[in-house]
């Protein structure tokens, strides 16, 4: 049995296009697509969505986002939903030119917040000391 017959052709698929070695990552990108559980090309592809974007893993807390394993930055999530519908394309045998045309379910990413000014400094005690009042000795 030769390697090739190991892999399901989708996965086979993934493993030829994304060959080189700085495709590693997409790679398993895609083949997480070519094995999503999503019974529909729809499906398969909200399953990338969920892979490849950051979300909070705990309701209603928006810092739990840094512990999800998705790649974090925008440019890395952009790559792997394409490596990962890539795959879902091949499996459901949906033509290059829609494969090439889905985008992520995702809101657009809001502008950045506007600067507010630093918090306002501490009045701190006068910075001078009585000598007396400074011990001589460390604890």
């Amino acid at each position: 049995m030769l390697p090739q017959n190991w892999a399901p052709p989708c996965g086979t698929e993934c493993t030829t296009k994304y060959a080189a070695l700085k495709h590693i990552p997409w790679r398993v990108f895609c083949k997480k697509g070519c094995d999503a559980d999503g019974d529909t090309w729809e499906e398969c592809v909200g399953e990338c969505d969920e892979i490849c974007y950051k979300d909070p893993v705990f309701k209603d807390r928006k810092w739990s986002a840094y512990i999800d394993r998705s790649p974090g930055h925008a440019d890395y999530s952009e790559e792997c939903f394409r490596a990962c519908v890539s795959g879902c394309g091949f499996k459901f045998e949906v033509l290059k030119e829609i494969v090439d045309q889905t985008r992520p379910n995702r809101p657009p990413k809001a502008p950045p917040a506007e600067k507010t000014a630093p918090p306002p400094e501490r009045a701190t005690q006068s910075s001078e000391k009585n000598p007396s009042d400074v011990p001589g000795t460390s604890a």
